[in-house]
């Protein structure tokens, strides 16, 4: 160990390094780059190259006797053990290599305790935007709150209004024969609206009227928890889904709402007055079946 000190000294002293025992009494751990000097070339060890290699990426061209690339490392003469090496840490595994989403925990439906009749006593006697003042009564989603599946529409209607059911006027008998064409009974699946109060005229909600009243749906998804919601028209898609997209281009293919898959399609009323668009209806509610038949419930 002594020798190989001393050769180390020596070799900073033929660098031309002064008072080099200093130096290496005041930093344990001697850091060099120093130039290149050719006649001290014959005296470096055998395992050590006389010249780095340029970085890959480097274009420039040097002079032939430039010795600016030329570094000079001095002999080790610690193990390789006890070298302490100063490259950063490596970053710790991602699992997502190929790119793919990862669900973080605001992806996925909140965990609720919450019952129905909960929900619906926070509702109340709601006055909170002004569809109150021409209701008959607050109609609250319907039917197997375990469901599977569920139905999401924009608003009551008039009969909806007066019976305190969702879709069960002419668009709801429509419904119906849907969810029976895809092998279910309306009593196995949920159904609701964005709104629980009827607009004059059965207009659309307006956006403030939908964003009083959407926190009440969202926490029944989030009690039911189903495995897939289907979006009937383009003001439901666009309330529950927040997109600008419009239903015509984003009906039939499966969205994403925290997890739960949410098929678009056409509203009941809407075919009513375009039975053309019936057939798109079937293919979108096809995939729903089909999804739902090779998916085991959880």
């Amino acid at each position: 160990m002594v020798n190989e000190v001393r050769e180390y000294l020596q070799y900073f002293e033929e660098l031309g390094i002064q008072n080099c025992a200093a130096v290496a009494m005041s930093q344990p751990e001697p850091r060099v780059n120093a130039g290149s000097v050719s006649e001290n070339r014959e005296r470096m060890p055998a395992q050590m190259p006389a010249k780095m290699d340029a970085p890959p990426f480097s274009n420039k061209a040097k002079p032939a006797n430039d010795q600016s690339e030329r570094v000079h490392s001095p002999p080790s003469f610690a193990p390789a053990a006890t070298l302490k090496s100063t490259a950063k840490p490596s970053a710790p595994a991602i699992d997502n290599l190929f790119g793919e989403f990862l669900p973080t925990p605001n992806d996925s439906l909140p965990e609720s305790e919450e019952t129905f009749e909960q929900i619906w006593s926070d509702v109340g006697d709601c006055t909170r935007c002004p569809l109150y003042e021409g209701r008959t009564n607050i109609v609250h989603t319907d039917g197997n709150q375990q469901a599977r599946l569920m139905f999401v529409g924009e608003a009551p209607g008039a009969d909806e209004d007066a019976q305190a059911r969702p879709f069960v006027g002419r668009a709801g008998q429509l419904l119906t024969k849907i969810i029976e064409a895809i092998g279910m009974k309306r009593e196995e699946v949920l159904i609701g609206n964005v709104n629980r109060c009827r607009p004059p005229g059965n207009r659309a909600p307006t956006p403030e009227e939908a964003t009083m009243c959407k926190p009440f749906l969202l926490r029944e998804i989030a009690a039911a928890r189903p495995e897939v919601i289907v979006v009937l028209g383009n003001t439901a898609m666009k309330n529950l889904l927040g997109t600008k997209e419009g239903i015509t281009r984003a009906r039939g293919l499966f969205q994403n709402y925290k997890g739960v898959k949410v098929m678009p399609t056409f509203h009941p009323a809407y075919l009513l007055r375009d039975p053309s668009k019936k057939r798109e209806t079937w293919e979108d509610l096809k995939k729903v079946r089909d999804y739902l038949d090779n998916t085991t419930p959880k």
